[in-house]
């Protein structure tokens, strides 16, 4: 008689992880769906948006063509809706940032405390902005030599005639993954406030880090050539430094670790 308190408790115990366990499921749930609900109202509002943005982005192709004529080529019937969809998600992406950045960080960071809570809070204009920066960087830096040498690549041998649907994926890859590898050393800034991550332990993975990047460069842009794999990695590893800084000034200012 005297087991069956125990078998109660054991059993109370259980019940309660496993609520636990459905409730983080709820969570991630519901922040899915708060995150998908502003990427398809951001790509509505990019439906609005892409005809002149495609204008845009077909200028560094006008450039490097230095021709009259520089429409983007299109060899499937359904081309053109499929480009002005990727242009339109795009857009969306990017206004969406915000929010899909705000509801990742508050699941992949619970109990928080109130303190805690105005970090995270505080960091979200911050990530923004640098997303935005990552997105000119890619755009007024990156672009040109990678188009160019695209373009350049054995003239005498083969004359470029880019499709809309390869062209336009490649660009859109560039800017919008730029822009999100920009927010990465805030957001180890923000963790290292949390006490997750220290500068000697982000400065022991860097033979890691330069594999990471190695293979975000050849996701982002998808071809082999080793020119623009570094044009990417280049940034990647600079901003993979800028972290370490970061989480270095998060520590001390979070009194993690104290000065001696």
């Amino acid at each position: 008689m005297a087991k069956e308190p125990q078998l109660e408790e054991q059993y109370a115990d259980g019940e309660e992880l496993r609520m636990g366990f459905f409730e983080h499921l709820g969570e991630l749930r519901d922040r899915l769906i708060k995150a998908v609900i502003s990427l398809v109202i951001g790509t509505v509002i990019g439906f609005v948006l892409a005809a002149p943005a495609l204008e845009i982005l077909q200028e560094p192709y006008c450039a490097i063509r230095e021709v009259g004529n520089c429409e983007l080529l299109i060899i499937d019937p359904t081309g053109t809706i499929i480009v002005y969809f990727r242009v339109a998600l795009m857009i969306g992406g990017i206004l969406a940032i915000p929010m899909i950045t705000y509801q990742l960080l508050m699941f992949i960071l619970p109990g928080l405390t109130k303190r805690e809570k105005r970090y995270v809070l505080l960091s979200i204009p911050a990530t923004t902005v640098l997303f935005f920066i990552g997105t000119f960087f890619s755009w007024f830096v990156l672009m040109p030599p990678a188009l160019g040498f695209l373009e350049g690549f054995q003239p005498t041998i083969f004359e470029p005639e880019w499709t809309a649907d390869l062209y336009l994926s490649f660009v859109t890859s560039l800017i919008f993954w730029m822009g999100v590898a920009f927010q990465t050393p805030l957001v180890f800034f923000l963790v290292s406030l949390l006490g997750f991550v220290s500068a000697g332990t982000l400065i022991r993975q860097w033979r890691v880090a330069i594999v990471g990047a190695s293979i975000a460069a050849a996701l982002i842009t998808p071809t082999i050539d080793p020119v623009n794999m570094f044009l990417v990695m280049a940034p990647l590893l600079t901003l993979y430094a800028l972290s370490i800084v970061l989480v270095f000034i998060g520590r001390r200012i979070s009194g993690v670790d104290k000065t001696s």
